[in-house]
């Protein structure tokens, strides 16, 4: 059947003079997206002054995922994503990406996520022993340092000091915190010496010059245990040179996966079972019966369906990296519609994952959707929380493999809550979705 006769295209409304659909996206982002399903399964937006297209539709979305040739990473977003994060495996284009990845993939093979499961086990256990019988904390920064220090540990071979990761988080902080205004911003605008603008040169100059320091102390090592380590011996076992700029590219794109969409799922995971008792309840029942010690190891993650249902869930309902852009290398067709070369595509995972006819009940936290039976009767495409095809997140292994240490070991010991009132609305114009003020208080279990 013709590709036009089965999907529907279709025009977002309500756009306004100059900035297009930029404020209803940015005022209430997950609620605007999870509305475009109902103009089409391929819709056209602005963003500025930018015609956009959105899949709303998860065949529509897993194709543009799938077919990076012709969907390359490109526009606005992924020239600004480089002058921050450089072009590392997440931000390059198609012609780079092969050689980016086949050189970092061994850094996440099975072998060394064991090695750096120690380091998680450790760092898990310092933050959880440090809570006493009662804790109360501001839920993002608390887990964002955690899965820092994750990710400067297993990265580096040398012992990444406390000063350097609190650069490093700050430097973070203004870069990724205020990414869409540097996005769709004009260039000319950003280069004005505005005092936003400076403290973000400013802080892109920091995380370089950290990064690099790091670096340069890292290559005096000889462990061979991080994934520095690895990336090294990859260059060298294809007789590659290794560029230090190139090498600092990868660094900085591992260092912003693993800290920032870890701490986000990680975040939003917690505050899902302080609202659903009877989901957190299960989730200790079944770390309980699992676990034989009061910390979750790496051999036991394999044994921990629902945290991992949990996990998916999260990710589903709060996907960290929300939304993207692909530009279209040639002339191509998708929903019946002739798009030209250069046409902007928005990829973002919350019109699917928020669609009710994909999913039922679709802003319910249900961690048992993701049960084989019922997980198998969903569209192929449903779940696209780390992209899809050659692109897909090189890093999703390590990212939920920490993820569901980190759940089950609060789960074996600790009972977590809601401190009121907590803002959950979207910190805005972030690229990483993460609620603006989110208090936990965890009190230890008296079983444990």
């Amino acid at each position: 059947m013709p590709e036009e006769k089965t999907f529907r295209s279709g025009v977002v409304p309500g756009r306004w003079p100059l900035i297009g659909h930029a404020w209803p996206l940015f005022k209430a982002p997950f609620a605007f997206l999870a509305s475009l399903p109902q103009h089409g399964d391929l819709v056209e937006m602005r963003l500025g002054p930018t015609p956009v297209h959105v899949p709303t539709h998860p065949e529509l979305l897993r194709r543009t995922l799938v077919d990076d040739r012709t969907f390359d990473k490109g526009g606005t977003y992924y020239d600004r994503a480089r002058e921050m994060a450089g072009n590392g495996v997440a931000t390059c284009t198609h012609q780079d990406h092969r050689r980016q990845r086949r050189l970092l993939q061994p850094a996440f093979a099975e072998p060394q996520l064991a090695r750096y499961a120690t380091v998680m086990e450790q760092q898990i256990a310092a933050l959880t022993d440090s809570w006493g019988a009662e804790r109360s904390f501001e839920a993002y920064p608390v887990l964002y340092g955690l899965a820092l220090r994750i990710v400067t540990r297993t990265l580096f071979s040398t012992l990444v000091d406390e000063a350097v990761t609190d650069e490093i988080r700050h430097s973070f902080d203004v870069v990724f915190g205020n990414f869409f205004r540097q996005m769709f911003l004009p260039r000319a605008v950003n280069r004005l010496p505005l005092p936003g603008n400076r403290r973000h040169r400013a802080a892109l100059a920091l995380l370089r010059a950290a990064v690099e320091r790091v670096i340069a102390e890292s290559r005096k090592d000889e462990d061979d245990g991080n994934v520095l380590a690895a990336l090294l011996a990859a260059h060298e076992a294809e007789g590659a040179a290794v560029v230090d700029a190139e090498l600092r590219d990868h660094v900085v794109t591992v260092l912003a996966a693993g800290s920032e969409t870890v701490a986000s799922t990680l975040t939003w995971a917690l505050y899902l079972l302080s609202e659903h008792p009877e989901v957190q309840h299960a989730l200790q029942q079944e770390a309980d019966a699992r676990l034989v010690g009061p910390l979750a190891v790496w051999d036991e993650v394999p044994e921990l369906p629902l945290t991992h249902r949990v996990i998916t869930e999260t990710i589903r309902l709060y996907p960290p990296g929300w939304l993207f852009t692909r530009v279209t290398a040639t002339a191509t067709e998708l929903a019946g519609r002739r798009l030209a070369p250069g046409t902007t595509i928005v990829i973002t995972p919350v019109p699917v994952h928020r669609n009710p006819a994909v999913f039922a009940r679709p802003d319910a936290f249900d961690p048992d959707r993701w049960l084989p039976a019922r997980a198998a009767a969903l569209p192929r495409g449903a779940f696209a929380g780390f992209g899809a095809g050659a692109r897909k997140c090189i890093g999703d292994a390590y990212g939920v493999g920490e993820c569901a240490l980190a759940l089950a070991s609060v789960a074996r010991r600790w009972t977590v809550a809601t401190v009121p009132v907590p803002d959950v609305r979207p910190v805005p114009l972030a690229a990483f979705y993460r609620p603006r003020r989110l208090f936990l208080r965890v009190k230890r279990r008296s079983a444990s």
